[in-house]
């Protein structure tokens, strides 16, 4: 008996590993709209006039919360956890954009004194200056 329960859970074992690694290779459902905040100064992606409420790490709430992209044509990587709630994938997949003149932008951070990028704002981890948002291309290295 104590053998058959050990074989079922390497059964089960196997057949869940596949199916996560499976599902964290899938890409994440991307969403594009305004970027705002709502009422408690949550930041929302407004789609016509639906407010979805965005989520994510540290970073990527400090990139939600910078007033530079605020009021933006945004766009998001991640999934939903409800149907108004859309967490974003962590900061370093690089998940947020921003559209300018239509064309898609990789949103990052330029300290112009001490030549280093970031992806997301605060102040330059040599100098101490607050550092400039900076569009870049993402088909650009």
């Amino acid at each position: 008996m104590k053998l058959m329960r050990i074989r079922l859970a390497f059964l089960g074992l196997a057949l869940w590993f596949p199916a996560v690694m499976l599902a964290a290779s899938l890409p994440g459902l991307a969403v594009r709209g305004k970027l705002g905040t709502n009422a408690a100064h949550q930041p929302v992606l407004i789609q016509g006039g639906k407010q979805i409420l965005l989520t994510g790490d540290g970073p990527t709430q400090a990139i939600l919360n910078d007033e530079r992209v605020q009021g933006s044509d945004f766009e998001a990587v991640g999934h939903f956890t409800a149907p108004d709630h859309f967490e974003i994938d962590p900061i370093h997949t690089v998940a947020m954009y921003v559209y300018k003149n239509g064309k898609r932008m990789k949103i990052t951070y330029w300290c112009d004194v001490c030549y280093i990028r970031t992806l997301a704002p605060g102040t330059c981890v040599c100098c101490q200056k607050y550092t400039d948002l900076d569009l870049q291309d993402p088909d650009a290295q």
